[in-house]
């Protein structure tokens, strides 16, 4: 099979800093089987070559300011050119132009979120007319495979789901536990600095922590798109009186270590969170996990078996309750962890990423 990945048009593929989905598509594609031939068509960006190989994948980069000019420049790459299967990464409005120019080539959508599917990215129409132009919609999970179905109706025979996966060469636990000389306890957070990713019922549980756990501090790893929003964080830290840490953007391969610094990982997104990779990468690396029970993140945390999952996220105290138990028992932490590494071995490598995809593409190939 020759599978043609169409990246949205914001950041390269693999990307700098950030982009999750553009860090998906290159780990997905690098992990599919050598028998297949993977072309990859992203934005350009100075410093990138306009085409790189590796292995059986082609990456080619084109440039664009907008979605407009970038989507054309990869239809003239794309032209008169013959692949088996067209994925397009999170922009269902894509479909339209890419069936034009490829009438009878299967067309599936890999969705990472509900963000391109909804207001104000779209309205519920439009997504439903984009949708159902192509052959095959994919969610990075159970419940946003449930979301396409409740939402679109009429296309829910199309839709699967297949889950991310995470480098487990890369992110991996630390050697020896860390001497507890220095016994300051560390909290970590990882995700844009955006009001549904839930930052301030974290700072406010950490200063709950701080008075059963005195040497609690908040590490938070992540660029924001507006200033305001940081600035607001910043000062709600001053005002709460707890020592909290803003690393900015972290580099993808500085992640690893930036996991390995913390005693426990916590994710309290408030919005729907589709898949939640940073909580894979955090339990690959042996980091014991507290996150909002909300979205997919039930299908990678079981509570009590491979890290703690909090109902009542909308309430900092409730988050507390969770970090402190990981502070306080240290033999739950070290299960919790424990199991969190075994499960993400066994369900969420790239590789299994890859394969469950070969096998959606292998079977919808026989159907045509």
């Amino acid at each position: 099979m020759h599978l043609l990945i169409i990246a949205p048009e914001q950041i390269p593929v693999p990307p700098p800093v950030g982009g999750s989905v553009e860090h998906c598509i290159y780990q997905i594609a690098k992990q599919i089987s050598p028998n297949h031939k993977v072309t990859i068509v992203s934005r350009w960006r100075a410093n990138y070559p306009k085409k790189s190989v590796h292995g059986h994948v082609t990456i080619i980069r084109v440039g664009g300011q907008n979605r407009k000019k970038y989507l054309s420049n990869v239809l003239k790459t794309i032209k008169g050119k013959h692949y088996d299967r067209i994925q397009i990464d999170n922009r269902p409005t894509f479909v339209h132009a890419v069936r034009a120019s490829f009438p009878h080539t299967p067309i599936s959508v890999f969705l990472h979120s509900t963000t391109f599917i909804s207001p104000p990215m779209t309205t519920r129409k439009q997504a439903a007319r984009d949708l159902a132009r192509a052959n095959l919609i994919i969610g990075n999970s159970l419940s946003l495979q449930k979301h396409l179905k409740r939402t679109f109706p009429n296309i829910k025979h199309k839709v699967r789901f297949v889950h991310l996966g995470v480098n487990l060469h890369q992110f991996r636990p630390k050697t020896k536990s860390r001497s507890h000389s220095s016994s300051r306890f560390v909290i970590l957070f990882a995700g844009r600095l955006i009001p549904r990713k839930g930052i301030p019922v974290l700072m406010k549980a950490t200063r709950i922590v701080r008075r059963s756990v005195p040497s609690a501090r908040l590490y938070i790893a992540g660029g924001t798109g507006k200033q305001g929003y940081k600035s607001y964080l910043k000062k709600l830290a001053r005002s709460l009186r707890i020592p909290v840490t803003f690393r900015g953007y972290v580099s993808r391969s500085q992640m690893p270590k930036f996991y390995r610094s913390g005693d426990c990982f916590v994710c309290p997104s408030q919005g729907h969170e589709a898949f939640g990779l940073v909580n894979v990468e955090a339990m690959a690396s042996g980091v014991p996990t507290v996150a909002s029970r909300n979205g997919g993140i039930p299908e990678i945390i079981k509570h009590q078996h491979n890290g703690l999952l909090v109902t009542n996220y909308r309430s900092p105290k409730a988050f507390a309750e969770q970090i402190i138990r990981i502070a306080k028992q240290p033999v739950l932490a070290a299960q919790l962890s424990k199991q969190a590494r075994l499960d993400v071995q066994s369900k969420f490598s790239w590789r299994a990423t890859a394969s469950k995809l070969e096998s959606l593409y292998g079977a919808e190939h026989t159907n045509h």
